[in-house]
């Protein structure tokens, strides 16, 4: 079985280069939590974000999504965008060290897994 469950830096997403995610140090963390089996943690540059998830032979739920309520000017936009499209990915494909989510549209987010040298 594939390790998900770990931290996850996002490196592809729409028009953002990999540098700017590096910069909004952009990841998910879907390290196990004893207290909340299914509720994960994620940062796109400005608040800290929450979800619950269910992963199953490549498929993904993602729900509940929330956040503080900070305005960071400048590192508002990957954040906005990852909170609206985040639910729709409904596929993911763990390959070696990276880790790749897909909504039905196309569209995909792609991590590597923080922990990789």
């Amino acid at each position: 079985m594939e390790n998900i469950h770990r931290k996850w830096m996002l490196v592809e997403y729409k028009d953002f280069t990999k540098e700017e995610l590096v910069k909004l140090e952009a990841n998910i963390d879907l390290t196990k939590n004893s207290e909340s089996a299914d509720r994960y943690t994620a940062k796109m540059g400005c608040n800290g974000m929450f979800f619950t998830a269910e992963f199953n032979k490549g498929k993904a739920k993602f729900s509940e999504v929330g956040s503080t309520m900070m305005y960071c000017d400048g590192r508002m936009k990957l954040e906005q965008l990852f909170g609206k499209e985040f639910p729709d990915l409904k596929q993911y494909k763990v390959e070696g060290h990276f880790l790749t989510l897909f909504n039905e549209n196309g569209g995909r987010m792609k991590f590597v897994a923080a922990d990789w040298d």
